[in-house]
């Protein structure tokens, strides 16, 4: 889920080189952080969330084939 969730966020943002993802398991629970430069935040959220809602539907999409359980959070 990490590599899907960079591929993402690096293909929003202006500086590409400042997204860092990190991912924690803990069972089946996976909670993955996605952090990006301050000026690109606006862009990862998107309007009212679009943008954040949607990656968070295709991270779970994804993860219904490993079936597991996944949080998407932006910092």
């Amino acid at each position: 889920m990490k590599e899907l969730v960079e591929v993402i966020a690096k293909s929003l943002v202006d500086h590409p080189d400042e997204v860092v993802v990190t991912e924690t398991r803990d069972g089946k629970n996976v909670k993955v952080q996605l952090h990006v430069a301050p000026s690109d935040m606006g862009k990862v959220i998107g309007r009212q969330g679009r943008i954040a809602r949607a990656i968070r539907s295709v991270v779970k999409a994804a993860s219904t084939r490993d079936n597991t359980r996944v949080d998407v959070d932006i910092d």
